[in-house]
């Protein structure tokens, strides 16, 4: 039978400017025990879909016509037509949490911050199935080990700013099954979660499904996730159903011209060389003008040592207890970190979240101050040691070496227009005349394939591919020759990922740029790196060239990262049984003679030529120390 039947579903936005049609004649069904894949780019209709299911829509929005039928497959309601009802009724709120349940994007936006994780996921017991607080906590108890939390009991009374990303993923999981619904609604589960994680919550979302019998609608746009969880796919774009049947009829013999264009957008592990990814909007980037207007300075040779990182070290002070006092303990965050970035390449950093990648590349800005060894800059007429820089050999320093963040949003000022966000590092270096300015303000913008109109706009009026292209063109403005990339594709769709990949390709070509790539997914790195470096619980585990380490990964961790990787091929699906099983970011856990226990330096020895890998076990063995 069918848990969710959608027919000729029609949903309309009114706001100042007008009506916009967000969802168009939009029809597809959900059967009993099968997960069903919403696809599509971002702005595309995929949220609105989920939100008319859950009655979650804005105020602003009116379903136009159509019907959302939700059955109960136990058969102990009759259908009922939820576009029909009252999205404040007591019937919505019967069927909201108990009947189809939703887990959101973003688990930390989405749980409270001020009641306990055990309080929150308690209250749906407390409203739908009756139970008293006893009765509450021990159901939730019981969910929580469902969804494998490595101490139920504990998590209970913790809060949610005290879980990880992954454990705040699980506990909206068990908040949205704890009364055991027909349909489950994922929208963008792992978008935010790195590559084991990620994993980890699909396997899980999996075991759930096949203990409960449930259907599952999964919203995504990652083709890895939808040839691993997906039955049948839906691929939606502009409110309208493109195609829709079988997953292995789409992804074998895509028909639409969309759909194809999609998975021609998706970055795939060992593509050529010289294959690049077709993004659906290419942008179209002109640097002679950039070019132009470069400052002729004395630069170091192509492949030449950059940035010379040695035996840093960072640690952290964490206080646990109560408000009143408590012990502090140590946290180290980096541990004696040995690497070159040499000029004119992309090294991308990969590892799981919390293996120290933002930390290292921030104390590379100087962001943050480290506590021991040193990171040399080898840029301009004499190599210096950024933590000994101060005055103008600073501020000469923070032109040199810019960062693009993660969050596209956050980063940009909501009070700033673009012309003055791109203006600012301008003014504050003292480049140009007003004039010159608002020129180069200009340039920026078609740099990145901007339109220089928009630049009275905010950041609030454009998507989140153009936000990032903004933050692009900010760290462009002072002609750098380093640039930072922390996750600059993490969140964003398919094709805007293609986008900015292939723009950040072009200007490094063109404009001789080196990168510091910062990512959790190999496949993007895999893409855009000349070589890799591998991090693990603040230690470099293996680096090497970008198709060497991909092709032959010789550390545990690398490997497992690897495994974890959902490739969008139906022939190439993720081991779940392994993944559960292995232990690989637990350093105390590796084979030897990669094992580091308590007081081990981290050693990286060359295994192959140009291929180094932590290795403390293998005697006699040369440590890196230019690599």
């Amino acid at each position: 039978m069918n848990v969710l039947s959608i027919n000729g579903l029609t949903v309309d936005f009114h706001t100042a400017e007008g009506v916009t049609r967000a969802v168009d004649n939009v029809s597809f069904v959900v059967p009993q025990n099968r997960t069903v894949a919403l696809v599509g780019e971002s702005g595309s209709g995929k949220t609105v879909v989920s939100q008319t299911i859950m009655g979650l829509l804005p105020s602003a929005a009116r379903i136009v016509s159509g019907e959302v039928v939700l059955a109960d497959p136990a058969g102990q309601e009759p259908p009922v037509n939820i576009a029909a009802l009252d999205r404040k009724g007591p019937r919505m709120r019967h069927l909201r949490g108990n009947k189809v349940a939703i887990i959101f994007q973003e688990p930390m936006t989405s749980l409270s911050p001020l009641h306990t994780i055990g309080d929150q996921i308690g209250e749906a017991a407390r409203l739908h199935r009756g139970a008293g607080p006893g009765e509450a906590r021990e159901l939730t108890r019981e969910m929580l080990r469902l969804v494998q939390f490595p101490d139920p009991a504990r998590a209970l009374d913790n809060y949610a700013f005290e879980l990880s990303g992954g454990l705040r993923q699980r506990a909206m999981i068990a908040m949205a099954l704890i009364c055991r619904p027909a349909l489950l609604i994922a929208d963008e589960p792992t978008t935010a979660l790195d590559v084991t994680i990620q994993a980890e919550i699909l396997k899980l979302i999996k075991d759930v499904q096949s203990e409960l019998q449930m259907s599952v609608l999964m919203i995504t746009h990652d083709f890895g996730v939808v040839a691993n969880m997906a039955d049948d796919v839906v691929v939606i774009y502009h409110g309208r159903i493109m195609e829709k049947g079988p997953a292995r009829a789409l992804f074998e013999a895509p028909g639409h011209d969309y759909l194809k264009a999609l998975l021609s957008a998706v970055p795939r592990f060992n593509m050529d060389r010289a294959e690049r990814l077709v993004p659906i909007r290419p942008i179209h980037v002109d640097t002679s003008n950039l070019r132009a207007s470069a400052p002729a300075e004395p630069t170091l040779a192509q492949g030449a040592p950059l940035v010379e990182i040695r035996d840093v070290t960072k640690t952290f002070s964490i206080r646990k207890g109560s408000l009143l006092g408590g012990k502090a303990r140590v946290m180290t965050a980096l541990d004696a970190v040995n690497l070159t970035i040499r000029k004119g390449e992309c090294l991308g950093l990969v590892g799981e979240s919390g293996s120290g990648k933002t930390t290292l590349a921030k104390a590379v800005l100087r962001a943050i101050p480290i506590c021991g060894g040193s990171i040399r800059y080898n840029g301009g007429k004499s190599a210096c040691d950024v933590a000994d820089l101060r005055g103008d050999a600073l501020l000469d320093y923070r032109r040199k070496a810019q960062f693009i963040f993660q969050d596209p949003f956050s980063s940009l000022n909501p009070r700033m227009t673009v012309n003055e966000i791109l203006s600012e590092p301008l003014v504050i270096h003292n480049v140009g005349t007003a004039g010159e300015r608002a020129e180069r303000v200009r340039e920026l913008m078609r740099l990145v394939g901007l339109d220089p109109r928009y630049l009275r706009r905010y950041p609030h009026s454009f998507s989140g591919g153009q936000r990032q292209r903004i933050g692009i063109a900010r760290a462009l403005a002072l002609n750098p020759e380093f640039i930072l990339c922390d996750e600059p594709t993490s969140a964003l769709d398919v094709s805007v990922q293609a986008q900015i990949l292939n723009l950040l390709q072009d200007l490094k070509r063109d404009l001789g740029l080196t990168y510091l790539f910062v990512s959790h997914n190999l496949a993007v790195v895999d893409y855009i790196a000349d070589r890799i470096a591998v991090m693990c619980r603040g230690r470099l585990v293996e680096l090497g060239e970008t198709r060497n380490v991909v092709s032959n990964p010789l550390h545990p961790y690398t490997r497992a990262l690897l495994a974890a990787v959902p490739e969008p091929d139906l022939n190439a699906p993720l081991d779940f049984t392994a993944l559960g099983a292995q232990r690989a970011s637990d350093p105390a856990s590796w084979p030897e003679p990669y094992r580091l226990g308590p007081g081990v330096a981290p050693t990286l020895v060359e295994i192959e030529p140009q291929h180094f890998v932590c290795a403390p076990g293998l005697a006699g063995a040369r440590r890196e120390t230019a690599a």
